[in-house]
């Protein structure tokens, strides 16, 4: 019997996902990729001695890791190894204020208690309530399809919809349990990457709280590349071909279905096709009108998650100050988060994030030097040029000096920088967004873009404009969905 001919377009983290599922299943699968090497955002590029990871750099939720490793007899031990961070990470808020967050449960609480007496047992009861929200989020929610409201009568959802809180806000629910302003700052930030204001975001994201402080922040050795790599070993393993430098032009219908892709002036027929690309550039750019589930208009009123400035900076000594991780809040989170999502524009005093990831592997770095990643969440849609850019490097810069008593700037002999015109250009990006859509809770589960177009009956989409939503365990799980999907019609 002829297997079942599958393409998939884009060769990030749910592209990935969905090949190897689609694979084991017994479907013959090819991926096509517009770049030299898989892995999406999450690509990595050496210069200069210095590896630098692109996009992702927390590796939160491992759970979700390995049960994706292991449905096929796999573990991530096969693939990488794992380094829990203790400390976990650092927030500075001021040059007299600044926290390591600890790793171990008891130490939390006792850094809770310290900042707020009292605070530790608000802690554990937020936390209980968390652990429920990512029990029933991430077992249940995360892997609905999304495509009928019948996927919700689940008695367990039902009953447990008001305990999810999705009808208050994370803001006001923090709240509820804490008063000092850099608790609700740490327990807020997570959610800063989601799409909307604290306000505005649903506390059932409180779920990330249990994914930051139960489950701990890990480290893959050699960096989050090494988790694109394992899925690119596995998915060859099963069979799957690799097409790189393999930009997608258009693709061809017939009779209410994909006929064939346009793969650098070649046809490829195939029976499904899967588009872990850009949703909106493969609906908008590459798909005939007709055939559009989707206006300009509807994209255009989507909420989206930030853009990113990043600069990658080798640095020819060790900064004593800094961790793995660091996040610098010494300006206000509510103004930086308007600028994103309220009047968007380019923010006066932005909070930013520092990766320094030569802290715990000394790989991705020459002796003696510093791999530094700084990460600046702006709104998508913004002019950006190279003036707009230095001026926010020498802003971070002299920060984080300030911050850490450290001469940086004169220490830099590497320098990068990447923004919205950049994430269009590699990634066919939506208004150059980095997170793709925003986790609001009118763009919740089936008021999302869907993963099928009832127009076009052998095309799926999949990753972080569409179920269930931005993050690379949320990419890794929208590839099982869609792949879930495709098999389910097969049978």
């Amino acid at each position: 019997m002829t297997k079942t001919n599958i393409a998939v377009i884009g060769a990030g983290f749910a592209g990935l996902s969905a090949a190897c599922c689609l694979a084991k299943a017994g479907c013959s699968v090819t991926v096509y990729e517009k770049n030299e090497s898989p892995g999406g955002r999450a690509r990595k590029f050496e210069a200069d001695g210095f590896t630098f990871d692109m996009g992702p750099s927390w590796y939160w939720m491992p759970d979700v890791f390995e049960k994706f490793f292991n449905q096929f007899g796999k573990t991530t031990s096969d693939y990488y190894e794992l380094i829990r961070l203790d400390p976990s990470y650092k927030v500075l808020f001021s040059k007299n204020d600044i926290v390591d967050i600890p790793a171990r449960p008891d130490d939390i609480y006792a850094l809770f208690d310290k900042l707020e007496p009292g605070s530790s047992k608000q802690l554990k009861a937020f936390l209980q309530e968390a652990a429920y929200k990512y029990e029933v989020g991430i077992n249940d929610l995360v892997y609905k399809p999304g495509r009928s409201v019948k996927e919700f009568m689940d008695m367990r959802l039902l009953t447990g919809v008001f305990k999810l809180h999705v009808f208050q806000s994370i803001a006001t629910y923090i709240r509820k349990y804490f008063k000092d302003p850099r608790l609700i700052q740490l327990l807020e930030f997570p959610v800063l990457f989601l799409g909307a204001m604290p306000s505005k975001t649903p506390a059932l994201y409180s779920l990330m709280n249990y994914a930051d402080i139960a489950l701990g922040t890990w480290y893959p050795k050699g960096g989050m590349f090494k988790i694109v790599e394992g899925m690119v070993s596995l998915a060859e393993s099963l069979g799957v071909k690799f097409h790189y430098n393999s930009p997608v032009s258009s693709i061809l219908m017939k009779d209410s279905k994909v006929k064939s892709l346009v793969v650098n002036g070649t046809e490829h027929e195939h029976d499904y096709v899967i588009g872990g690309a850009d949703y909106h550039h493969i609906e908008q750019n590459l798909l005939p009108e007709n055939y559009r589930k989707y206006d300009e208009k509807y994209w255009d009123t989507r909420d989206m998650a930030p853009s990113s400035l990043i600069f990658y900076l080798g640095i020819n000594k060790k900064i004593k100050n800094l961790l793995h991780h660091n996040l610098f809040f010494d300006e206000e989170f509510e103004q930086h988060a308007k600028d994103i999502y309220t009047d968007p524009k380019w923010p006066q005093k932005p909070l930013f994030y520092v990766c320094a990831a030569s802290k715990t592997d000394n790989e991705c770095a020459p002796e003696g030097m510093e791999n530094v990643f700084i990460l600046i969440p702006v709104a998508p849609g913004l002019e950006d040029n190279e003036e707009i850019r230095e001026r926010y490097y020498n802003l971070t810069l002299a920060r984080m000096e300030s911050l850490t008593g450290e001469s940086i700037k004169d220490h830099v002999i590497y320098k990068r920088s990447y923004a919205h015109s950049n994430f269009i250009e590699d990634y066919h990006a939506f208004k150059g967004n980095a997170y793709g859509l925003a986790n609001t809770l009118k763009q919740t589960a089936i008021l999302k873009p869907s993963i099928n177009n009832r127009k076009v009956q052998n095309l799926f989409y999949t990753g972080q404009l569409t179920v269930p939503g931005p993050g690379v365990p949320p990419s890794i799980i929208s590839g099982q969905v869609v792949a879930s999907e495709i098999i389910n019609q097969l049978h």
